[in-house]
């Protein structure tokens, strides 16, 4: 059992470097569509991807950017705001990238913007992914007035805490997530949110890693999710909540083999 060892170690490498990321660009249907480059201004950007302003992970459930990891809106001045149209019941993936920002080189910041879908640094830890409907064009919507629900999460998916594997760690493995429109939904513009909460560093509680993109959804069954599904952001989750209280360094973590992820059910469309 080497995770502490690991943990100690990492630890001191990212005081002095910080490996963050976030999702650098969507496929759907074959279709390649930009995300938003965080290193860059608004200007000359046009993308589905909603703005974010920082690659680093937000450590609050209530913080204010909650959401869709800024002030709500869409692309800013200069930039073009497009929406990526998918059939109901199709797929969508998110390809990460990674960053690091090194402080062993008088170079500050040395940044370094790694290859679309290279390796996520944080495996433990669940993915989800939420919807959220605009009531008109999402480009006049702001998401923290939105109401979301889920269509996708993975949380501890066998094994226990320490060795097991997670839905962060898909990314970990392959760069990318992928979660399916639900084939019910109704035709319209909808906001899609994708999250990545890393749970290695108890001593700070959770990271929060959330972009969102906007979506025309055609073709679906002409069914949306109940109030029992709908939450908001903030609002969804709270410190105290279950999944967000783990140790992976404590001596009853390698016998763990059961997980609460955070938020609601997931809705398929079937109810």
């Amino acid at each position: 059992m080497y995770i502490s060892t690991f943990f100690l170690l990492t630890s001191f490498i990212f005081s002095r470097v910080r490996g963050h990321g976030g999702v650098t660009n969507y496929v759907i249907d074959a279709v390649d569509y930009p995300g938003y480059n965080a290193f860059e201004s608004p200007e000359g950007q046009a993308t589905i991807a909603r703005p974010y302003h920082t690659i680093d992970p937000m450590l609050d459930p209530l913080d204010a950017a909650m959401s869709c990891n800024n002030d709500g809106g869409p692309v800013g001045e200069g930039g073009t705001q497009l929406s990526g149209t998918i059939q109901a019941g199709s797929n969508i993936t998110a390809v990460y990238g990674y960053a690091f920002l090194s402080s062993f080189t008088t170079f500050w910041p040395l940044r370094l913007w790694a290859h679309p879908g290279s390796l996520w640094l944080h495996p433990y830890g669940p993915a989800t992914v939420y919807m959220a409907r605009c009531p008109g064009p999402c480009a006049e919507s702001n998401s923290r007035d939105l109401k979301w629900f889920k269509i996708d999460h993975a949380g501890l998916l066998s094994g226990n805490l320490v060795d097991g594997d997670w839905g962060s760690g898909i990314v970990s493995k392959t760069g990318v997530y992928t979660a399916t429109v639900p084939a019910a939904l109704s035709d319209g513009e909808y906001l899609i949110r994708h999250e990545l909460i890393a749970i290695h560093a108890y001593w700070t509680g959770p990271q929060f890693y959330v972009e969102c993109a906007q979506l025309k959804v055609v073709g679906g069954g002409g069914r949306l999710p109940s109030e029992e599904y709908l939450v908001s952001f903030p609002g969804a989750y709270h410190s105290s909540d279950p999944g967000f209280n783990v140790d992976l360094y404590s001596p009853e973590a390698p016998t763990i083999t059961t997980y609460e992820l955070p938020g609601p059910a997931v809705w398929t469309g079937n109810d």
